[in-house]
């Protein structure tokens, strides 16, 4: 089963940057993003995002993420147009100013989430760790710590999608369209994937143990992660991309 965090092979510049440095442009453009007040900037970061999506050969990957959050960035529209009242009536309680906060609001929740998943696509996790304790020296338990996070991410899916089907041939029926019925089985649902998931930590934590996971340091890595000129380069165009964030 292929999860929206896997990495995907490839050759392009993207591919080739420091790990250090995909974590950076992912950075830039989420920080532009906070501080960007205009729709040209919003929507160019957005395009700019999907666009390094298409380079890097990941654009299926970020469209099935953005299926996920157009359902969120509506609710987010209608809960903003029914809180913020500032402004003329457009149509029933919308108001102007609702509706400009609101859909500012849902660009900012689209352009944040897709940049992390860019940045995982086209980056092994294993390699994101390892430059982190050897470029930002980071210690390695923080950064095991979260990758080993997102990497129990599609465990737990296909755990819950596994409890889902095994309740399904018992008879319950979860494709009800009634939210609330829907909550009302899910819920219990939580106990059995919690002690999984216990269960899977626990393992987890005693192999690491047994490996000696405590006695490695930032030199223990026999890959090394330099930054290149290319890096460099990539940095620079990011910090620009920050500073064009706080002008528009």
């Amino acid at each position: 089963m292929t999860n929206v965090i896997d990495y995907v092979p490839g050759n392009t510049l993207l591919h080739r940057l420091n790990p250090v440095t995909k974590l950076g442009i992912a950075t830039a453009i989420i920080v532009a993003t906070f501080l960007a007040g205009t729709y040209p900037m919003l929507l160019g970061l957005l395009a700019l995002t999907l666009l390094l999506g298409v380079y890097a050969g990941v654009f299926s990957r970020l469209v099935s993420l953005l299926k996920l959050l157009v359902p969120l960035a509506v609710i987010m529209l209608l809960l903003q147009t029914a809180f913020v009242r500032g402004g003329d009536v457009v149509f029933a309680w919308m108001t102007s100013e609702g509706l400009i906060t609101g859909s500012k609001a849902c660009l900012r929740l689209l352009g944040v989430a897709l940049p992390l998943i860019l940045m995982l696509t086209v980056t092994k996790l294993n390699d994101l760790a390892n430059a982190c304790v050897e470029v930002l020296h980071v210690p390695y338990r923080y950064a095991f710590t979260f990758t080993t996070a997102l990497r129990f991410v599609p465990v737990f899916s296909q755990e819950m999608n596994a409890i889902v089907e095994a309740q399904t041939a018992r008879g319950v029926e979860y494709d009800t369209k009634n939210p609330l019925r829907k909550l009302q089985l899910m819920l219990p649902l939580c106990v059995p994937l919690l002690v999984s998931s216990v269960g899977k930590t626990d393992a987890t934590a005693l192999a690491a143990e047994q490996r000696g996971f405590y006695l490695r340091t930032r030199q223990s890595s026999y890959k090394r992660y330099p930054m290149q000129a290319r890096d460099k380069g990539v940095l620079l165009a990011c910090v620009a991309l920050v500073v064009a964030g706080v002008l528009l």
